[in-house]
């Protein structure tokens, strides 16, 4: 992928959880507006990249760096981060006891609209829009005013990720097995999500290994982590080859025709 351009820039970026390097050396490029779909095995660091650029305190990144949007992500708190533009999903969204979602959501995106200098949203203007993004999502309005995430089922979870990502309109959303929970609807809601969200200059990091949902998502490239690197870049078939075979298997052939 071209340098020139490219929204977000990681090089060679190494991240430690305590005392066991998970990722050793991950350079990658994302364009503005473009898809990456980024897979590989179980514990290969996927996870880690996304926290790690969003700023968790738990991923020590001993070095490399990290530009989005012109911004070195890597000299930034958590929460400046996300005003700069970042998003990024937990594969497992945890409860957030006595705050509700509504507050939640709205104090966030006025967050980010401050630093983009746009005016807050007023609780009417704010629940007007996130009424419509839930209907959009297939969740139900009456959960606005709920508790983040208590008593929410897996996939319900998954769709209240997705309303803050539909309102807050990142300049990158790094989405982390968005389907994993999902019914058919829920994965069909994500697909439209996304492609309005690209037409509109977002552009996205999705983990995922369930192919059909790739296959309609139409990345611009396939990312293979493995070994704390990208170890392959492809397109739809490297996608549909890992499925095929398995990433073990699949590595092997990739190491043996290299």
């Amino acid at each position: 992928m071209s340098v020139s351009h490219a929204l977000l820039q990681v090089r060679d970026l190494r991240v430690d959880i305590g005392e066991r390097t998970v990722l050793q050396a991950v350079s990658l490029d994302v364009q503005p507006g473009s898809l990456v779909v980024l897979m590989g095995a179980n514990g290969s660091g996927k996870s880690t990249l996304g926290m790690a650029l969003a700023g968790h305190p738990s991923y020590q990144v001993v070095s490399g760096q990290a530009v989005l949007d012109g911004k070195n992500l890597l000299e930034l708190e958590a929460h400046e981060r996300a005003r700069a533009g970042l998003f990024v999903s937990f594969q497992a969204p945890p409860d957030v006891p006595g705050v509700k979602n509504n507050l939640f959501v709205r104090t966030a995106l006025n967050a980010v609209r401050q630093a983009r200098g746009e005016e807050p949203q007023d609780a009417f203007d704010f629940l007007a829009s996130a009424k419509a993004a839930a209907k959009e999502l297939g969740l139900p309005a009456s959960m606005l005013g709920r508790p983040v995430n208590e008593g929410f089922s897996g996939g319900e979870r998954k769709r209240n990720e997705l309303l803050q990502l539909a309102l807050m309109q990142p300049k990158l959303a790094m989405l982390d097995e968005i389907d994993s929970g999902m019914d058919v609807d829920g994965v069909r809601a994500v697909v439209k999500l996304v492609e309005r969200l690209r037409g509109e200059g977002t552009a996205f990091i999705i983990i995922s290994h369930y192919l059909q949902m790739i296959e309609s998502l139409h990345p611009d490239a396939v990312l293979r982590l493995d070994g704390g690197k990208i170890a392959e870049e492809g397109d739809m078939e490297l996608a549909r080859s890992i499925a095929r075979t398995g990433f073990k298997q699949h590595a092997a052939a990739a190491g043996a025709a290299a």
